[in-house]
């Protein structure tokens, strides 16, 4: 069995777990997102996603579920900013990830090419590294599989200028990448409660992502203080 098809079967109508802290959020820290993955591992997560390669080399330590790769990085010249330039992607290759994921939307990129012009260049350069495409839009997915991903996901659905305000998790847009695409389709954005993963996997999704609802205290505090403040 390839890797491709032996990762796609670990993440197969599992969960996986987004293990994240910003610079400017308490929990910055590779040690402590190191924890975050090894708890979900413990509870039986199927895989991690984690941002920047001190995180990254600091969760392989701790568990040998799959992860899905990304940087963060923000340049002031786009919006883009989920692996936006080659640099993160070479970054991230070279610290060894199963799956690397990237902005795919249809905005310009800080090295002022779109995806559909940069992609390519990336796939020659890495013909066997796994790419999942962060997408807002179904047209963006469309697009994503036609370039050559390996998975599509709804991650960006909500956060880019022309999809905002749109109701999280986006259950119409995860089944309309069911319906159009072959490559398999990972569900991710806004999904905050057992409930709301139980009717995304109900949608025949390859797998799904869930990060604010279990490894964000702050947000999960919030959404108690909000129950009291109503």
């Amino acid at each position: 069995m390839d890797n491709k098809q032996a990762f796609f079967d670990k993440i197969y109508k599992k969960l996986v777990v987004s293990c994240q802290a910003l610079p400017h959020e308490p929990l910055h820290s590779s040690y402590i997102m190191s924890k975050m993955a090894l708890a979900a591992t413990q509870a039986g997560a199927s895989g991690i996603r984690a941002n920047s390669v001190e995180d990254i080399h600091e969760i392989k330590k701790v568990t040998d579920l799959p992860i899905i790769g990304i940087i963060k990085q923000d340049y002031d010249n786009s919006d883009v900013f989920i692996t936006p330039t080659m640099r993160e992607i070479d970054l991230l290759v070279r610290e060894g990830v199963d799956m690397i994921a990237l902005d795919a939307t249809i905005r310009v990129r800080p090295d002022g090419y779109t995806i559909t012009e940069i992609f390519p260049e990336i796939r020659r350069k890495y013909p066997h590294q796994l790419f999942m495409a962060d997408c807002s839009t179904l047209e963006e997915g469309i697009q994503s599989e036609k370039l050559g991903f390996d998975a599509a996901g709804t991650t960006l659905c909500g956060y880019t200028d022309y999809t905002k305000g749109v109701k999280l998790p986006n259950i119409d847009l995860i089944k309309q990448f069911i319906n159009h695409l072959t490559i398999p389709v990972i569900a991710e954005g806004g999904i905050s409660s057992p409930e709301e993963l139980k009717e995304v996997f109900a949608t025949g999704v390859h797998s799904a992502v869930v990060g604010s609802a279990i490894t964000r205290p702050q947000e999960i505090t919030k959404r108690f203080l909000q129950v009291i403040e109503d």
